[in-house]
């Protein structure tokens, strides 16, 4: 497994600093905050994407070259903006000859769905087809944003399922951006809080659900753990 080490993580814009947080990823991170709080913006300017106004300062270490789209990999929120509607899913793959098609076996996905238009999958479907595509690079980071949101209790847990065992399979880590506590919980083994742009708690992810130290980390849990489908 990969470990990456963000030392420095600062973004201002006209001389306000919007975000300078700090974290480490090892297996499975998930960055937790309201809206708002920066989330966003770390994605962002992980893979380079910040607007040009925007002035980084980015200090970090790992084992592998940061590129994007091969050892760094994205998977949107909304997969119904992320694809074309008018361009079959094989030609919005860009993999390897064979490579599509072993990526769908292996997150359940039927190889016909290939010839398809996105319009024409469900929801569900539509969010295992952007995994597949940011699996396609054999990528050595995963940063995932909120990609459950628009899913249904039973399909986020088939999610977190299929996140956990390709995982297991492939070797990359993962950064999980989300609101949703119970979600992390349930799929990573570390935490890290940020609220305003700053971290406010950072930890393993079992020991800050049962001990949280900050009261804004502890509305978090109160807010996600009504119905405890995720809990650990």
């Amino acid at each position: 497994m990969n470990r990456i080490h963000i030392d420095r993580l600062k973004i201002t814009h006209k001389g306000k600093v919007l975000l300078d947080i700090g974290f480490d990823i090892d297996r499975s991170l998930a960055l937790v905050g309201q809206s708002g709080s920066g989330k966003s913006l770390t994605l962002k300017a992980l893979l380079g994407l910040l607007d040009p106004l925007m002035e980084l300062e980015l200090e970090k270490r790992s084992d592998f070259e940061w590129i994007r789209g091969k050892s760094i990999s994205l998977v949107p929120q909304n997969p119904f903006t992320a694809l074309s509607p008018l361009t079959k899913i094989k030609e919005q793959m860009f993999c390897a000859d064979g490579r599509s098609e072993e990526l769908f076996d292996l997150l359940g996905l039927e190889r016909a769905l290939l010839e398809r238009f996105p319009p024409e999958l469900s929801g569900g479907q539509l969010q295992r087809v952007v995994v597949a595509m940011a699996l396609g690079s054999h990528p050595r980071l995963l940063l995932l944003d909120e990609p459950t949101t628009a899913l249904d209790p039973e399909s986020k847990e088939t999610m977190i399922d299929l996140l956990r065992s390709l995982q297991a399979m492939m070797g990359f880590s993962m950064l999980f951006v989300t609101h949703d506590m119970g979600v992390a919980s349930a799929l990573c083994e570390d935490i890290c809080v940020i609220y305003d742009g700053k971290v406010v708690e950072i930890g393993k992810m079992s020991q800050v659900i049962e001990r949280p130290r900050e009261r804004y980390t502890r509305s978090l849990i109160d807010a996600d753990f009504g119905n405890r489908e995720f809990r650990i």
